[in-house]
């Protein structure tokens, strides 16, 4: 599970004029990354909020998209509890990483993958 939020914003690149854009170029670099066997899952969730819940992102059968009715970090909570299995949440935020049971790592992890 990917914290659009925080792995875009561990990249100072402009970002924060473009959320939706960002969010969209994170999605299109997962399903990149996906197609070419980068990542070791079956399915990547990848939650935006905010202005970047507008992002345009490409169809793939193993990426969905939550798009958080409020904040990320509940609903990265939230659908964390609901999926069996071996769960790993992709964020630097301490504050969501001591509500979650699910292992996390930093973003770095993931942006070294999609490289």
């Amino acid at each position: 599970m990917v914290d659009g939020a925080n792995v875009v914003g561990s990249r100072p690149d402009g970002w924060w004029r473009d959320r939706a854009g960002a969010a969209t170029r994170l999605a299109e670099q997962l399903v990149a990354a996906l197609d070419a066997g980068a990542l070791d899952t079956d399915r990547v969730h990848l939650v935006l909020e905010g202005a970047a819940r507008a992002a345009v992102v490409p169809e793939h059968p193993r990426l969905a998209v939550v798009r958080a009715r409020a904040d990320g970090d509940s609903a990265i909570v939230e659908l964390a509890a609901t999926l069996s299995g071996d769960v790993t949440v992709v964020t630097a935020d301490r504050g969501l990483r001591a509500r979650l049971t699910a292992r996390a790592v930093g973003p770095g992890t993931l942006l070294e993958r999609l490289s």
